[in-house]
């Protein structure tokens, strides 16, 4: 492990409605930006389909939620959010340290 690299659980709430993807198909464009944002994926869980605990959007109760562990600099929370803000099959990002 590169010591320049931190530890990190990505929660991630994907939204599917609408587009031809699967759900596996994008979480490997999500595995995809993190290796882009020089990070090394671990471990993979899919939590499956879970309703809001506060619905924000009426036609949006619910989104797949995804949490992956990874190693990556301290700049990678960042850049992967930003680089995750324009997709819109990823509803949700979140980063905290592991």
């Amino acid at each position: 492990m590169n010591p320049n690299k931190r530890n990190y659980r990505a929660t991630f709430i994907l939204d599917n409605r609408g587009v031809e993807e699967t759900v596996e198909q994008i979480i490997e464009n999500v595995k995809q930006e993190i290796v882009t944002c020089e990070g090394e994926v671990g471990e993979i869980e899919n939590l499956g389909q879970r309703d809001f605990a506060r619905v924000t959007d009426p036609k949006r109760p619910s989104g797949v939620y995804v949490q992956v562990d990874f190693a990556a600099p301290a700049t990678a929370p960042a850049a992967l959010k930003e680089r995750l803000r324009l997709n819109r099959t990823v509803y949700r990002t979140y980063v905290q340290s592991a």
